[in-house]
């Protein structure tokens, strides 16, 4: 039972410092979200955005790279979900796969 223990607590140990490592935090890890770091490396801003619209009706930005993708909420000026009814409801619109030679297999 004590050995069960000991791998259990060592697992979630190293569990949480993937997560510091994943967010950047970690000696020699970059915190720069804005770089692409998959197979076709790219700054995002080389990448095309499409709206994809949730459930509510408000807008997200959506970047579908192949095998990785983007989204950020869209916002009005003053800080708020913007919500233009660019599309229907769960759907998206727009060029977001477009800028990546990877296929998109789902």
């Amino acid at each position: 039972m004590l050995k069960f223990k000991i791998i259990m607590a060592a697992s979630c140990v190293a569990s949480l410092g993937a997560c510091a490592l994943d967010e950047g935090i970690g000696p020699g890890f970059p915190s720069d979200k804005t770089v692409d770091r998959g197979i076709d490396r790219k700054h995002l801003s080389q990448l095309q955005a499409g709206i994809w619209v949730d459930p509510n009706g408000c807008d997200h930005w959506i970047i579908d790279d192949g095998a990785e993708g983007y989204l950020s909420s869209r916002l009005d000026k003053y800080g708020k979900p913007a919500c233009s009814g660019a599309g229907a409801p769960s759907t998206a619109v727009g060029p977001y796969k477009s800028g990546s030679r990877l296929p998109d297999l789902l």
